[in-house]
């Protein structure tokens, strides 16, 4: 077999641009995580000020290295921390200048208290103490406290043996600083605190919203499904039911249910007609004993073709004379394959056009009817591509209290899935609670639809649970970077608790529990711990469980 090179290079070039996806999906889902961030902007952009410092300060003699220090620890404090105490770009300058100021007010003092200048005989060790001494006490009283600071105040003192101005140097601080400072101000109000919007999918997608309407909470799912579209102006809902083997059965055991009683009954009729004739032709015979023979003759004939007629109407209604083209749809007719499939077809369309005028009304979305047919996990996948879904809504289903095989494969699909769990049947969520174990694309996607569901006029709480008090902080760190990207208020509670038990407590003073799938989790982790959304069964209140889909190249 010959190797073709241009079939060879397709397939080379195809491989490559799906590793190509593969590689910049998994990126985008790791910066997503505002740590992973920070520390990307840390390794990038502190460099980068450094060369451009580094160009400016060429200018002065010998002073680069002596630059080099504060700033590079100074600008190391503004990107590691954009919200921390020191992340402010006018105290940076002014920390960084004032420190100058006081090591040179230092090393005055030290040259008229020796009448020789510090270069000369090393630094005196008054000198860097009293250096420190006034850079401490003036940026405590000017509420401008940066570490770097001390570096520009001790590092001046070594200004005399580098043969340079020691005014020179206060003024390479300051511009050096202001370069640094407009840098980091820039970035943070320009794009840190707008990554939302730029790196984070779910503010942008998950506004085609298709709802599988199935068991007894399907329509209350829709109307889950159906708030979340009504955020984004370019949202609409898209309801399906899938008309499989199952569906047509019941179908077509109503339809011979149906076709049984209308043969009894008709069958009775015919009985029942036969057996007037007999009495009517017995009676006839016995009034007229002296007729004559070709009267009771022709009274016989009449007799027999009664008798004939009674016979071919008692065979019309059993065999049902398809040439009279009745309609599938009419009660009593034994319909074939097709005509069960197109009757059950019909009658889901009709119930999901109930549910979508409901949801046009109440709601205001654009909602479109879908009714497919196919096994309910492959028709649910196909239908979400040909509408141009982002999103599925399913009801949380169990089997034998696990979760079932329809979820499960919704969750190991492609495409973001929220399973609702529905108890209360109510169909506003004006209050939400939403526990999060670790940052990252799952812990936004779920913050945005708790806001979507709560609305202007509703709260948002953002929760983790802790082992112990030194995992304090940490966790609200990052429930304070998770709540930045948060277009309005959210409440934020780290508890030293078991998330089983924090929820058993607090669940009933929310409508609804957002909880993530836990995707990121082996199968050995799932085994010896099951997910959390399967150990909270007994709460009672709403729960929607969240899953990232794994879109062709995502992953964790």
């Amino acid at each position: 077999m010959r190797l073709d090179p241009r079939r060879w290079l397709a397939t080379a070039l195809a491989r490559g641009r799906r590793l190509e996806r593969r590689e910049v999906a998994s990126f985008r889902r790791w910066i997503e995580n505002t740590s992973n961030l920070v520390h990307l902007s840390v390794l990038l952009l502190v460099p980068l000020l450094m060369a451009l410092v580094t160009v400016l300060s060429n200018a002065l003699a010998q002073l680069s290295f002596l630059l080099f220090p504060p700033l590079a620890s100074g600008t190391y404090t503004l990107f590691a921390d954009p919200e921390g105490k020191y992340a402010d770009p006018v105290r940076f300058v002014a920390g960084l200048t004032v420190g100058g100021i006081c090591g040179w007010t230092a090393l005055e003092l030290s040259v008229w208290a020796y009448g020789v200048p510090a270069g000369a005989l090393g630094v005196h060790p008054e000198s860097a103490a009293l250096a420190v001494l006034l850079t401490g006490g003036a940026t405590w009283a000017l509420d401008v406290e940066i570490p770097s600071a001390f570096s520009t105040a001790l590092l001046i003192l070594l200004v005399n043996e580098a043969s340079a101005s020691p005014l020179e140097y206060v003024l390479a601080v300051l511009l050096s600083a202001s370069v640094v400072a407009v840098t980091f101000a820039l970035w943070r109000s320009r794009f840190y605190e707008r990554r939302a919007r730029y790196l984070y999918e779910s503010t942008r997608g998950d506004d085609h919203v298709l709802v599988p309407v199935r068991g007894e909470t399907g329509s209350l799912t829709a109307v889950f499904g159906a708030r979340l579209a009504a955020a984004h102006d370019a949202g609409k809902v898209v309801l399906l039911d899938v008309v499989d083997d199952e569906r047509r059965a019941a179908v077509q055991r109503r339809l011979i249910g149906a076709d049984d009683a209308v043969r009894t009954r008709d069958v009775g009729e015919t009985t029942a007609d036969a057996d007037g004739d007999e009495a009517g032709t017995d009676a006839a015979t016995a009034a007229s004993e002296d007729a004559t023979t070709t009267e009771a003759g022709d009274d016989a004939t009449t007799a027999e073709a009664g008798d004939d007629a009674t016979t071919a109407e008692a065979g019309h209604v059993v065999m049902r004379d398809e040439s009279d083209d009745p309609s599938p749809f009419d009660t009593g007719v034994a319909a074939d394959a097709d005509d069960v499939s197109r009757r059950a077809a019909a009658e889901a369309a009709e119930t999901l056009e109930g549910v979508a005028s409901r949801i046009r009304t109440r709601i205001g979305v654009p909602c479109e009817v879908v009714v497919a047919a196919g096994s309910p996990i492959d028709a649910t996948l196909r239908t979400a591509r040909e509408t141009n879904c982002d999103l599925i809504v399913a009801p949380y289903e169990t089997e034998q209290g696990f979760l079932s095989g329809y979820v499960r494969a919704l969750f190991r699909g492609r495409i973001d899935t929220v399973a609702v769990r529905s108890r209360r049947g109510q169909e506003r969520w004006k209050r939400v609670l939403v526990a999060v174990s670790r940052p990252g694309d799952s812990a936004h996607a779920m913050i945005d639809f708790a806001e979507r569901l709560a609305g202007r006029t509703g709260s948002v709480s953002l929760c983790t649970c802790i082992d112990s008090e030194v995992q304090r902080r940490p966790a609200e760190d990052r429930l304070a970077n998770l709540a930045e990207t948060a277009t309005g208020s959210v409440e934020t509670r780290v508890a030293r608790a078991d998330i089983e038990a924090f929820l058993d407590a607090n669940a009933d003073a929310y409508d609804l529990v957002i909880i993530g799938s836990s995707r990121d989790r082996s199968a050995a982790s799932r085994f010896v711990s099951p997910p959390t959304f399967e150990r909270i069964q007994e709460i009672d209140t709403d729960v929607a469980v969240v899953d990232r889909g794994d879109v062709p190249g995502f992953g964790e």
